[in-house]
């Protein structure tokens, strides 16, 4: 195969020469191995090498997250940055909570508390809902720091020495029995597009369409439902035309090859097919970064503005040297993870204003975006108490490792996809009970029942190095998956090499074997042997995806912590004489009655 950076891999029968590769990869290929990746903090780019910067989009600090939300940004991030570090790359993935706004404002209100106690409290249920399903940030931060303030406002006042900022009115809706100007999630109305009536003033949920508070139809307070009149104001606004050309100039180069998702790629080039307008950076909040030129100082920061300078000051608060990764485009590899309605802040309007700001930003490489995850047959909602948020999840007795393994597998790469407990149970059951967990179980109590619990000789044959270029084909399609970050093919191709495994265990029949000769005898150690090295490897591959089932498999094995690198070919790292440890079942059988009960209590209170 060629070099998974270079092209796919290898299709048709097995050669004469990948059995003869596969041989001598398994059987030298260990002294090759490069050692683990140990993470030492902080860590900074390193020159020469592949320093990839990770960050996945910043959740909304005034509510729980649901299942869609986590596959959209922080898991899909933790995949990729637990595969970075097993390739031994140079990476550092960064995240933190987005706390300023009017989402954070209404909150408060709506829990009678300030907004500092909101995102006080919200960030810690936020962090304790992604430690349980084990993303394993760098540095989990939030926008609420002194850092956040010193960099937006710098960004600030480098685009307006450049004259990149314009004056202008804005009409907004007043309610003039709160006394306030309503920022835009302080209004909700009828969809002027799609008449959905629960619309909010910025965006509408049902047709997906951005729009503007005020041509919402029969617009209503979201504090005290009064009807709003329509007033004046005085914004800040970032002159995208005129930093276009550059935006035009730098995406002329990224555009053309695959490192965006699809999604990402055509959100970006709908924006800029009728070119761009003028951007509103400022509100009429209490609650933002504040706004520091003279008549302006009353308002804050938008949040489309403001957030994504987030994943600046929250690098600035794990280490001082933030610039080492951010104002570095020549050494360091950017990747952003989001939801596809997040793309155009991050692909068009963040961009801009790095790109104004002329200090030698580092942007974005790889911008990946996926679509959807809906709930059974509708949408996730706390409030109508429909689908599974974060912190449901550790109530339901499924292990994290679960959820994490049935979210990747549906994970909404290039259409939306839908969450079912039927099928979470069906894909449980048949692929990673009867399927990954059978194999891994079956090859090590044979070595454990027969063999001492000792990794014996092994003389491989033909049928032996067919199936090891078999395993190599997978483990090369993994590693192409991965740097593509096609999550979900990537685990297809776990479960395959599982599969070979199995097949290769029912081909070869050991229980029959060991009854046999002692030519027999020696060929079932081979069998077995081969087979617990698969299931090594297995665990590795399934770091990234399982990290807790990993290590329980590294367990079983007592494998040397040399095994967690990847390479292009199986390893022989479990050589004869190596003693394993006591294997146990690593998946109990989902059972229909518990599904059936979740997926009743999950459905919602407008069906009781």
């Amino acid at each position: 195969m060629a070099d998974t950076a270079q092209g796919t891999p290898t299709e048709g029968p097995v050669t004469p020469e990948e059995r003869t590769e596969a041989l001598a990869s398994f059987t030298e290929g260990k002294s090759a191995c490069p050692k683990p990746v140990i993470r030492e903090h902080p860590i900074l780019p390193k020159p020469g090498e592949k320093n990839v910067l990770i960050t996945s989009a910043l959740p909304y600090v005034n509510n729980v997250p649901h299942l869609g939300n986590i596959i959209g940004c922080v898991l899909s991030a933790d995949v990729f940055s637990r595969f970075c570090r097993l390739r031994g790359w140079n990476s550092l993935y960064i995240c933190g909570t987005d706390e300023y706004g009017t989402a954070t404002e209404t909150r408060a209100l709506e829990e009678g508390l300030t907004p500092q106690q909101i995102c006080d409290k919200y960030h810690a249920l936020h962090a304790d809902i992604y430690r349980w399903f084990n993303i394993d940030f760098d540095f989990f931060g939030r926008t609420t720091t002194p850092q956040q303030t010193e960099i937006a406002q710098d960004i600030f006042w480098r685009l307006h020495q450049r004259d990149h900022l314009l004056t202008d009115t804005v009409d907004q809706l007043l309610c003039e029995k709160c006394d306030r100007f309503l920022a835009d999630r302080f209004v909700e109305g009828t969809c002027p597009l799609c008449n959905y009536e629960d619309a909010r003033g910025d965006q509408c949920d049902k047709c997906g369409k951005l729009i503007v508070a005020t041509e919402l139809k029969k617009p209503r307070c979201k504090i005290c439902s009064a009807s709003p009149v329509v007033k004046t104001s005085t914004h800040l606004f970032l002159n995208l035309p005129q930093i276009e050309p550059k935006l035009n100039g730098w995406l002329e180069e990224i555009l053309p090859n695959d490192s965006w998702s699809s999604n990402a790629r055509v959100i970006t080039r709908t924006w800029l097919r009728d070119g761009l307008k003028p951007r509103c950076i400022t509100r009429d909040l209490h609650w933002g970064t504040p706004v520091p030129l003279k008549g302006f100082t009353e308002k804050v920061f938008y949040v489309w503005f403001d957030a994504p300078i987030g994943y600046l000051s929250i690098t600035a608060n794990y280490t001082e040297r933030w610039d080492k990764w951010w104002k570095n485009p020549d050494e360091v590899i950017l990747y952003n993870f989001m939801a596809k309605d997040n793309v155009p802040f991050h692909s068009v309007v963040f961009p801009c204003s790095l790109l104004g700001a002329e200090d030698n930003y580092t942007l974005v490489n790889h911008l990946q975006a996926t679509e959807f995850l809906n709930y059974e047959d509708g949408k996730f909602s706390k409030s109508r108490g429909i689908g599974v948020f974060g912190d449901d999840a550790k109530d339901t007795s499924i292990p994290a490792d679960i959820w994490r393994f049935y979210l990747l597998y549906v994970r909404p790469e290039s259409q939306d996809t839908t969450f079912s407990w039927e099928d979470l149970m069906v894909k449980h059951n048949s692929e990673l009970l009867n399927n990954l967990g059978n194999f891994i179980y079956r090859a090590l109590t044979f070595v454990v029942n027969n063999f001492h619990g000792t990794i014996p000789a092994m003389e491989l044959g033909e049928s032996d190095t067919e199936m090891l270029a078999q395993v190599n084909r997978e483990l090369q399609l993994y590693n192409f998956n991965m740097e593509k970050v096609r999550l979900r093919e990537g685990l297809t191709t776990i479960l395959n090499i599982s599969r070979l495994g199995n097949q290769y265990i029912q081909a070869n029949k050991p229980w029959v074997l060991l009854k046999g000769t002692e030519q027999d005898r020696a060929r079932a150690g081979t069998v077995v042997g081969l087979c617990a090295n698969v299931a090594c490897l297995l665990s590795v591959l399934l770091q990234p995806y399982m990290p807790d089932i990993s290590t329980q498999i590294q367990e079983h094995l007592a494998a040397p912590a040399g095994v967690n690198v990847l390479v292009d070919k199986l390893v022989c790292h479990l050589e004869p004489g190596h003693k394993i440890g006591q294997p146990k079942p690593l998946f109990e059988k989902l059972e229909a009655s518990l599904v059936q009960d979740l997926k009743k209590k999950f459905a919602g209170r407008q069906k009781e």
